[in-house]
């Protein structure tokens, strides 16, 4: 089901509908290969249906949807082969930018990132999972934007955008999937200012969350390939 924000006083339409549509992708609430329209969306959305299709426009063309030669749009639907390569991208990217933002984060920002990290604990207990993966990103996203001026945070949520539809099918394995707080262990290196161990954390917490949810999908649908 779609979720909508709600839109702030200085959004136009299209800025509105983009930021809803790009967070819906991100956390799930599209299954791999779904179609979408335009007249589907807006009805949702309650908007006409040009500021739907100018969002559209640029999710493509930043590879959260893709258009089909029928002229219809989806979501995209990896293979294993492709899914573990974005997923080796994440990583490098990450744990760098991880890396990066490490000497600037002071004792507001550490803060925070403790109380994403307890939401996401109390969105698993209550097995919420779009909540969860909320709170994962925001995690994350407050971590790396700590490094003043990063540019690497944009590359990085273009993978979210890629991945982020093999996340709706973990509804039913959260504790199998989480069964360890790698956040708890990237906020132990930080305080001990610690990059290797850090790095270390980023890694586990995507192979252990992304990673194992992207494979079960594949599992599940009976897909699997060689990733190497």
């Amino acid at each position: 089901m779609l979720v909508a924000a709600g839109r702030e006083a200085s959004e136009s339409a299209k800025q509105w509908v983009y930021r809803v549509l790009r967070r819906n992708i991100m956390t799930g609430q599209f299954e791999p290969g779904e179609p979408v329209t335009i007249n589907g969306l807006a009805d949702a959305l309650g908007v006409s249906a040009m500021p739907v299709r100018e969002a559209l426009h640029r999710l493509v063309a930043e590879g959260a949807l893709e258009l089909l030669d029928n002229r219809r749009v989806r979501v995209p639907d990896l293979d294993p082969q492709r899914f573990e390569e974005v997923l080796e991208a994440r990583i490098a990217l990450e744990t760098r930018a991880a890396e990066r933002a490490m000497p600037f984060i002071d004792d507001v920002r550490l803060a925070r990132l403790k109380a994403f990290d307890q939401q996401a604990d109390q969105a698993l207990a209550i097995g919420n999972f779009k909540r969860l993966v909320e709170a994962n990103f925001d995690f994350h996203r407050c971590l790396y934007e700590a490094r003043p001026g990063t540019i690497m945070l944009p590359l990085i949520e273009s993978l979210w955008l890629r991945l982020g539809p093999f996340m709706r099918r973990a509804g039913e394995t959260l504790s199998q999937t989480y069964q360890v707080d790698r956040h708890a262990e990237a906020l132990a290196a930080i305080g001990r200012r610690d990059a290797e161990a850090l790095k270390a954390a980023i890694t586990a917490d995507i192979r252990d969350g992304t990673g194992h949810l992207g494979r079960g999908h594949f599992e599940r649908i009976g897909v699997l390939g060689n990733p190497d």
